[in-house]
């Protein structure tokens, strides 16, 4: 069981901790909010994750995947979330106390949302039972709980690179550009996953 739970985060490193929706945007919210004000987002995006995953792995799944069009629609909706997230952290500017109204990260619910319209996601669970079914010993459940610690700790290093990231530019003119920056990343991102 140990070389199976092996093998499968050797499978999910490069997925998991590559650049995409999740792992930019708790980049982002890290770098603005701090590590700490993530994990509602977090504890949100990861509850979703374990309910989809096993959900797929156990096949109820299979009925999603053959509506026709549904793929397509996830995909939109996704980009479009992902997009409205980036402009809203191009228009957030620098940290200041009393300048306009208070930026607040992403909460429980927005982490749910952003799994849910997450393409990336459903792509990796799909392709994680494909290459680790009931052979690998795991199980069903095994395989959704090591997913999703692992993508926690992907979203966790994430956001606090980001923070240390926002550290080193920690003046309000490099604030903006910061901020500015990890928005076109994201929107980066969206134009991806629309076009994906």
């Amino acid at each position: 069981m140990g070389f199976a739970i092996s093998a499968l985060l050797i499978f999910l490193l490069p997925l998991a901790y590559s650049p995409g929706p999740g792992n930019m945007i708790f980049a982002a919210m890290g770098a603005r909010f701090g590590l700490a004000a993530t994990w509602p987002a977090s504890f949100g995006y990861h509850l979703a994750t374990w309910a989809v995953t096993l959900t797929i792995g156990l096949g109820f799944g299979v009925a999603t995947q053959a509506a026709l069009g549904m793929a397509q629609v996830l995909q939109v909706i996704g980009a479009g979330y992902v997009m409205w997230l980036a402009l809203g952290l191009w228009r957030a500017g620098a940290i200041r106390d009393g300048d306009g109204p208070p930026a607040r990260p992403m909460g429980f619910g927005g982490g749910m949302v952003l799994l849910l319209f997450n393409p990336k996601a459903y792509v990796i669970i799909a392709l994680m039972f494909t290459q680790f079914g009931a052979a690998s010993g795991l199980g069903v459940v095994g395989i959704t709980t090591v997913f999703t610690l692992n993508n926690m700790l992907a979203f966790a290093l994430w956001a606090a690179l980001g923070r240390w990231v926002a550290r080193l530019w920690s003046h309000p003119d490099q604030a903006v550009l910061l901020n500015r920056g990890l928005a076109a990343m994201l929107a980066g991102v969206a134009i991806w996953m629309a076009l994906a």
